[in-house]
């Protein structure tokens, strides 16, 4: 459900999570970038991180400077100005990538539960420009939508223990890049050799919230 209107809910004694839905909307996502985008340029001292979601923003500020009541003021009116008509253009950023082998362990499970040869998991999966929805789980790690249906496929029973850095997986409606080698429980489905985490350069992470993704069979 979309709300009427945002709500603000106190996180924490130093947080606000501003809620626009309790769903996943493209529409929604847009508000959350369009508001992250406007604050980021507003330079407010009081407001220390700005962590985008699905259909939230969540708001860190400096409790020494300013409070929950306070700052929800301020965001009520920072709303009307951060429509999501303002968002800059989003970024396209394509990620080469190997499908099936050793590396894409889990292409003959997606095509055998879709009822699709792997060659058609691979033209559906790589036809569409995701986009970024928010960055989480670890560090760099894309949440991108929407996978095509027809090979939205469920996450493992039990995840792995060790996913490779680079592994390309679906989970759902969802797809992703392992930055790094971390458990995991998304149907890898390909490898890429792009680093999509590194802590020398400024921003460490290739991917960033409202950007789009093209995945490039190699």
């Amino acid at each position: 459900m979309i709300y009427a209107e945002p709500r603000f809910v106190p996180a924490g004694d130093a947080a606000i999570l501003v809620e626009f839905a309790d769903e996943i909307n493209d529409a929604v996502n847009d508000r959350v970038h369009a508001l992250t985008q406007f604050l980021r340029a507003q330079n407010n001292f009081a407001l220390l991180d700005l962590i985008p979601a699905y259909s939230s923003l969540l708001v860190c500020f400096d409790s020494a400077h300013t409070d929950f009541s306070t700052l929800s003021n301020y965001l009520r009116v920072a709303l009307p100005s951060s429509h999501a008509s303002t968002l800059a253009e989003p970024r396209l950023v394509e990620i080469p990538t190997t499908y099936g082998g050793a590396l894409g362990p889990d292409l003959q499970f997606v095509a055998q539960w879709s009822g699709l040869s792997q060659t058609q998991v691979i033209d559906l999966h790589s036809s569409v420009i995701y986009r970024v929805y928010f960055i989480g789980f670890a560090p760099g790690f894309a949440y991108l939508g929407s996978v095509p249906d027809e090979i939205a496929a469920p996450r493992l029973a039990t995840p792995r223990t060790h996913v490779p850095a680079g592994s390309i997986g679906i989970a759902g409606k969802q797809t992703g890049v392992y930055p790094r080698e971390t458990p995991g429980g998304w149907r890898v489905i390909g490898h890429t050799a792009l680093k999509l985490f590194d802590h020398r350069n400024d921003p460490p992470a290739l991917l960033r919230p409202g950007d789009r993704v093209k995945f490039v069979p190699m």
